[in-house]
């Protein structure tokens, strides 16, 4: 599914690095917890599965296409089979629940129908399935912004599991939510994974949460990729590792 070799991104000239040298392979059918301090790499490798963040070195390929040198017309076409999840839910807030959904289908009608909205009954079955596999049904023509948090962040599995996707990234969707629809989020995104065989690669900053749900946990620290494994390899050595920052421990 994704296979990364070398992988790096850098900022100013070259002397800030957000990745340095990652390799790695993600297969079929994972869940993979990504980890880390803030600022340790997270987003910046979601975001380059899916070329919104082009890399500057090393090699990237997600579904059999290399993502660097593609043109816009084929990453809007690898963008197609990859869903992904905002921390901030990135909502239109006066639009109904349904309305946000079918956004995930606008890469897959003519333009015009999404622009006016017209985006046909297949479409409108495919969203409200969606809506309906996120605990969501009857909720199609509220209105995003009466939404409570975990409903709006149902939307947002929804809107990217309407695409239908190969892979499902996810970051740090939890960070707005609660503990208890944390575990919500968690164990629908386990089910679509589960149940789909959706590959999801998830950005959790609550330890705890990686080791129950993921099968396979990612670990960055400063950009790299320092740990690679089952949530019970962790030992307390490499968690501290992975959360020591110039010599202070955050935890």
């Amino acid at each position: 599914m994704i296979s990364a070799r070398g992988l790096s991104k850098s900022f100013d000239g070259g002397r800030v690095f957000a990745l340095r040298d990652v390799s790695v392979d993600i297969q079929p059918g994972e869940f993979v917890a990504v980890i880390g301090l803030s600022g340790a790499g997270k987003s910046t490798f979601l975001r380059s599965i899916n070329g919104t963040s082009t890399p500057s070195g090393g090699k990237l390929e997600v579904l059999g296409l290399k993502v660097e040198g593609n043109t816009p017309a084929e990453l809007v076409a690898l963008r197609r089979r990859i869903g992904f999840i905002f921390q901030q839910f990135n909502l239109v807030k006066n639009l109904t629940a349904l309305q946000n959904v079918l956004v995930g289908r606008s890469a897959f009608v003519p333009l015009w129908r999404s622009l006016t909205g017209l985006y046909g009954q297949e479409n409108l079955d495919l969203a409200m399935d969606a809506m309906d596999s996120v605990g969501l049904s009857g909720r199609y023509w509220e209105k995003a912004r009466n939404l409570s948090g975990g409903q709006q962040q149902r939307v947002a599995i929804a809107r990217a599991l309407v695409q239908q996707p190969k892979i499902i990234l996810a970051d740090e969707p939890m960070a707005s939510l609660d503990p208890k629809l944390s575990e919500v989020v968690l164990e629908i995104l386990a089910r679509i994974n589960r149940e789909a065989g959706i590959t999801v690669l998830v950005n959790i900053h609550v330890l705890e949460l990686a080791r129950k749900y993921a099968r396979r946990i990612l670990a960055f620290r400063m950009g790299e990729l320092v740990f690679d494994g089952k949530p019970d390899e962790l030992t307390p050595e490499k968690i501290e590792a992975i959360y020591t920052l110039e010599g202070s421990s955050v935890h």
